[in-house]
């Protein structure tokens, strides 16, 4: 197992969904029809057989009514001050990647900071994230693609890239190693999502 993949806690995204989906009163039929997947596909996610691509975790998130942290999420009390150890995140994996909550899970303003770690070739998938606020992009390690709007920015370590969110985006690694990344998002709208406005694309 690699190391970045022993530095944190694990949340178990069939878990969480299980029970959002049932706290939710959702059927597992409906939810499938609202996210576009099929019944199929959504029983082996909820059953732990295959990871979601996280084209897939933005589709079940919009269909719940959630931002995506909310799969980061325990039942607690938002502060006004969090303080994590480095072995106190929570992450997430999905195709090929893993996300690491860095406290906006728990935090009541309005902030989401995560970390990326994707391997060579992983992206977020088809989907154009669209909401307001701004994005901060810092690439720790290897190699990093944004593509937003019409251009595409190259990211290598010490690279950064800051743009407003309204804006179409979405990411991949072209690299042949692994790309960590450090992503912030703020200043978007109470009560807005963000990382649940997109554009849909038929791929799961």
């Amino acid at each position: 197992m690699p190391a970045y993949e022993r530095e944190a806690l694990s949340i178990s995204v069939a878990t969480r969904l299980r029970e959002l989906r049932e706290g939710r009163g959702i059927s597992m039929r409906s939810l499938a029809a609202k996210s576009g997947l099929s019944a199929n596909a959504l029983s082996m996610i909820e059953r732990g057989k295959t990871s979601p691509s996280v084209s897939t975790l933005y589709k079940l998130a919009d269909a719940l009514g959630v931002s995506i942290t909310t799969f980061f999420e325990l039942e607690q009390e938002k502060k006004q001050a969090v303080f994590l150890k480095h072995d106190e995140r929570s992450r997430m994996p999905f195709t090929r990647g893993i996300f690491e909550a860095l406290g906006g899970e728990q935090f009541s303003g309005r902030v989401e900071p995560f970390m990326l770690t994707l391997e060579s070739g992983a992206s977020c998938g088809p989907h154009d994230v669209v909401h307001t606020g701004h994005e901060f992009v810092y690439c720790l390690r290897g190699q990093l693609d944004y593509f937003v709007e019409k251009d595409i920015y190259h990211l290598e370590p010490g690279d950064s890239l800051l743009f407003a969110t309204k804006l179409r985006h979405r990411w991949r690694n072209p690299g042949s190693t692994v790309t960590n990344a450090l992503i912030i998002i703020s200043g978007f709208s109470e009560g807005e999502q963000p990382n649940v406005m997109h554009r849909r694309n038929e791929d799961t």
